[in-house]
């Protein structure tokens, strides 16, 4: 079953930013999205996107960085440093949640969001394990670029000619694995028939390539197995069989199969 909710993350001075989260039964990552200017967690092309990552077993979280007062003040709508900040405190949710501790996390700019998640990559690299850019602006993470050492693609359409000329410049100053796809025919909103759906094609193949697991932090042996435990909550296995292999294995092994009701065999 698919969990599909509302959150709430509570900021600093009483403030509250809200997002939209839905996670398929087998989760290989999940997908962070900053929005554009004047754009909305309801963003219909953001939605569909998201839809078609949702199919591909990636959970998505689409967020409004800003509360509804902050929204109507443009210097906060161009603010990437306030919302690269934001980016981070959903990090935080992420981190916190213990169902979703250690699955990989990618960040999904739009527009002006680009520059966002561009600036929280730099910053933030154990946080955030990917950058995906649709029609982005990178040239506002301006000094950040040369800092991104995460995977990173941008995509753009082949008639937004401004947007493309500042991402090839913008691609230079990645030290990085990096590539730019450029959409023939569509404009800077991809509005033209397909064109999102190949946007969505392009970012699935990226992240089946480049979103990595990352390392499971725990302090002991008993709390590893607990994690290991939690991420394979929810996935069904035939038969499984846990192979310990002794000095600490078994201590491992032992808890492992019995929170997932598998057999345990020591080598």
């Amino acid at each position: 079953m698919k969990d599909t909710r509302t959150i709430e993350i509570s900021l600093s001075g009483g403030k509250k930013i809200f997002g939209d989260w839905l996670s398929p039964l087998n989760c290989e990552g999940i997908v962070l999205f900053a929005h554009g200017a004047g754009s909305s967690r309801k963003s219909p092309r953001n939605q569909r996107v998201a839809r078609e990552l949702q199919n591909s077993n990636y959970a998505t979280l689409l967020m409004d960085l800003l509360t509804e007062e902050e929204a109507l003040n443009r210097d906060n709508v161009f603010d990437c440093e306030l919302l690269a900040d934001r980016l981070e405190e959903v990090a935080f949710w992420i981190e916190k949640s213990a169902d979703l501790n250690g699955v990989p996390v990618a960040l999904f700019g739009a527009s002006t969001g680009a520059g966002a998640a561009l600036i929280a990559a730099a910053r933030w690299p154990h946080r955030f394990q990917a950058v995906i850019s649709r029609g982005g602006r990178p040239d506002l993470a301006k000094s950040h670029l040369s800092q991104v050492r995460q995977p990173t693609l941008f995509i753009i359409g082949g008639r937004d000619e401004l947007v493309l000329r500042l991402n090839h410049s913008a691609l230079e100053k990645l030290h990085c694995k990096k590539k730019l796809e450029v959409i023939p025919g569509a404009t800077h909103l991809f509005e033209e028939p397909g064109k999102l759906e190949e946007v969505a094609k392009l970012s699935i193949e990226f992240l089946n390539k480049n979103l990595k697991a990352c390392p499971l932090p725990f302090e002991n042996r008993e709390g590893a197995a607990l994690l290991l435990a939690q991420r394979l909550k929810g996935r069904v296995f035939e038969r499984p069989i846990v192979l310990a292999i002794p000095r600490g294995g078994i201590s491992v092994g032992t808890i492992l199969a019995k929170e997932i009701a598998a057999d345990l065999d020591v080598l």
